[in-house]
């Protein structure tokens, strides 16, 4: 033997054919279940014969080497011209380069469309999360001469029906807004959105909460949507007269804590969007430091156990008990106490919202 190296450098070629053989036989069995899948002349099988054919190439490329550096590595005579035999497999890449080429772009082409497709379906996933964020935000604004605590519990899906919001609508007066549309999904997700934001701007004209319910109770009932309803609290705090005024569309009563004694604030209207010439009213009462206002959606008064209800007076129990609990924690002992109430899922969003003149 005149080159035991190239016995070695055989043998590994040898090993790398083998390699690539087994690949291209299972690259084979995909190209051809996609063939009867997709048929034979859709893309994906183009592909899979494409990945096919170059494991097959790969493959026979080593093979030749394997037998001329054998060859090479144990013939006497000079045996160069073995490595001519190498000119097949370049042979082959010559005359199918262009269809080796065709097919890396259109395996490009795919990669890109399966990369946008991940983009949508990221989107897709993110989208309601985006929307939910606006409807019952995370973060609320700091308000000077105000504690506010904030928890929001998604029933099915996360497009949610109720809503809450909190804004200055003049220097020294402050709105806090709850809602709740009836049904589930996007369609209703949709309305609470309209409703948050035209209540913000008819509540930024109008000083009192019960005429800016009018208003929007005019436009959303002209939107058409007669299988929808919308039931709301507003609550507007005046730090100058040291007073609340209060209009409620049909909502679940809200809870004050006044001098020592916890009293509801009942519904003063009609549901939203029931009547277009519903008629509202509001109720003005007075503000102390160290007053709470707790509002919530009906999610939490109707979390259930059995035939039995969470209800309105065990809200309002949370409050007496410990009315000088910080807000934060005030809502979250509410959503807790509800859910070790509960004995079955709760299906219906769950918003709460407490405000403490501070």
């Amino acid at each position: 033997m005149r080159y035991p190296l190239l016995l070695v450098v055989a043998a590994a070629c040898a090993i790398a054919a083998a390699v690539w053989a087994r690949s291209a036989r299972r690259l084979q069995i995909v190209a051809g279940r996609t063939e009867r899948e997709f048929g034979r002349t859709s893309d994906a099988a183009t592909v899979a014969r494409s990945a096919f054919r170059k494991d097959v190439h790969t493959a026979v490329l080593y093979s030749v080497l394997a037998v001329a550096v054998g060859a090479g590595s144990v013939l006497e005579a000079d045996a160069r011209w073995l490595f001519a035999v190498v000119l097949l497999p370049v042979g082959v890449s010559i005359l199918f380069g262009r269809d080796f080429v065709r097919d890396a772009r259109l395996a490009e082409s795919r990669f890109e469309l399966e990369r946008r497709a991940e983009e949508v379906l990221s989107q897709e996933d993110l989208a309601p999360r985006r929307w939910a964020e606006r409807l019952a935000p995370e973060q609320l604004p700091d308000v000077a001469g105000f504690e506010i605590g904030r928890v929001y519990q998604a029933g099915t899906g996360l497009m949610a029906g109720d809503f809450y919001d909190v804004f200055p609508v003049a220097p020294t007066r402050v709105a806090a807004v709850i809602g709740d549309v009836t049904g589930h999904g996007i369609e209703p997700s949709i309305t609470a959105f309209q409703a948050k934001y035209l209540l913000r701007v008819f509540l930024l004209q109008y000083r009192d909460p019960a005429q800016a319910l009018e208003e929007l109770n005019v436009i959303m009932s002209g939107l058409g949507r007669s299988e929808e309803m919308i039931s709301l609290c507003v609550v507007v705090f005046d730090l100058e007269a040291e007073t609340m005024r209060y209009a409620s569309a049909g909502h679940p009563p809200a809870w004050l804590w006044h001098e020592r004694d916890v009293r509801p604030l009942r519904s003063t209207g009609p549901l939203l969007m029931l009547d277009p010439r519903g008629t509202f009213h509001s109720r003005e009462l007075p503000l102390n430091l160290g007053d709470v206002v707790l509002l919530y959606t009906d999610g939490l008064s109707e979390s259930r156990a059995g035939d039995q209800l969470f209800g309105e007076e065990r809200i309002a129990n949370t409050l007496r008990r410990d009315p000088g609990a910080s807000p934060a924690v005030m809502v979250k002992s509410l959503l807790e106490a509800a859910r070790d109430f509960a004995r079955e899922p709760n299906n219906d969003d769950i918003a709460i919202l407490a405000i403490r003149r501070g």
